[in-house]
């Protein structure tokens, strides 16, 4: 007869239970934690790092995806609009990449269907970053160790604008932030928020910010007009997912952003006009929902919002492969 050791089993049947426990906590909450990723390419991830910082991307030879993405501002540039090349001003607030992964469509118009169809964009953009898909291919041949890295990652003695787009969204696919405080509490730590996150918790869920603002990117996953309870004032010219469908019904609908580390993310909306966190929830309260909440109701809701602030990516600056005398040279005055 085989004896079981108690020692461990008891253990384990704590752990279970912890387990058993933390699952409803999460099955009652219409938030779920951040879940690191888990499947990625390393070669493609690597070459996507060094791309993303890259500014022989551009035209100029000054704008690279961290310009207006940067890493250590929230995935942002902390703009109202970004600035393009030749110091235009973009007709957009840049979304923060940080976990851009789990958004369903990406740009607030949802005009492309993934990160990699997304990534090609700005390149090409003539406000943007202003170059060809072909000049990038041009740059990046010229240099041998791109070409060695490109052939390590897909197999290939080719570059191609496909190879490009698909190593720099490998990249942002690794651009996740979990353990935030509040990640923490649903998993079961109570003491990771206060009672006044918790109570702004509450109060997001009973006001309905929770029916746009859910999942495990608090957002994301969903278009909804801006302006639903009454119009929204803005400059901007941009007409939302009615620039890209053509519907009149489509007109003014956007992206819901995601929420997670919102307190990074600043100027608010889609054009920028929202300087605040502070500002951001009276309106939306107002405009989306009917509710003209309190002073004391916003600041518990924004106390709630800081806590979604996760672990910021976090690795060495990439090194970039130098260019040589048949790299195409920038032209950043015209």
């Amino acid at each position: 007869m085989v004896k079981m050791n108690t020692k461990t089993l008891i253990p384990s049947l704590a752990f279970v239970w912890v387990l058993a426990t933390t699952c409803i906590v999460l099955a009652k909450e219409p938030i779920e934690p951040i879940i690191p990723v888990k499947e990625i390419n390393l070669a493609q991830v690597e070459l996507g790092r060094k791309l993303y910082f890259d500014r022989r991307l551009s035209k100029s030879g000054f704008l690279s995806c961290n310009s207006c993405h940067n890493l250590s501002m929230g995935g942002t540039d902390n703009l109202k609009t970004s600035v393009g090349h030749n110091w235009q001003q973009g007709l957009i607030n840049a979304p923060t990449v940080l976990n851009s992964s789990m958004n369903f469509v990406q740009f607030w118009d949802g005009r492309a269907a993934n990160l990699k169809e997304q990534a090609g964009g700005p390149i090409a953009s003539q406000m943007e970053m202003a170059f060809t898909h072909t000049l990038v291919i041009d740059v990046l041949k010229s240099i041998p160790q791109y070409v060695t890295e490109f052939k390590l990652a897909f197999s290939t003695d080719s570059i191609k604008i496909d190879h490009v787009t698909q190593a720099i969204a490998e990249f942002e696919k690794t651009l996740v932030t979990p353990n935030s405080r509040f990640d923490q509490w649903l998993l079961g730590a109570i003491d990771a928020i206060t009672e006044e996150e918790l109570a702004g918790y509450q109060l997001f869920k009973q006001s309905g910010c929770i029916i746009c603002h859910n999942g495990a990117a608090v957002g994301g996953s969903t278009f909804q007009k801006m302006g639903v309870i009454e119009p929204y004032k803005t400059k901007s010219p941009s007409e939302g997912v009615g620039a890209v469908t053509g519907k009149e019904s489509d007109r003014f609908k956007f992206k819901v952003p995601t929420l997670r580390n919102v307190e990074l993310t600043y100027p608010y909306f889609h054009d920028g006009e929202a300087e605040t966190l502070t500002e951001a929830v009276g309106l939306m309260g107002r405009l989306q929902l009917g509710k003209e909440l309190t002073q004391d109701e916003n600041s518990r809701i924004v106390a709630f919002l800081k806590t979604l602030t996760g672990d910021q990516p976090s690795f060495p600056f990439p090194i970039l492969p130098p260019s040589t005398d048949k790299t195409p040279q920038p032209k950043p005055f015209e």
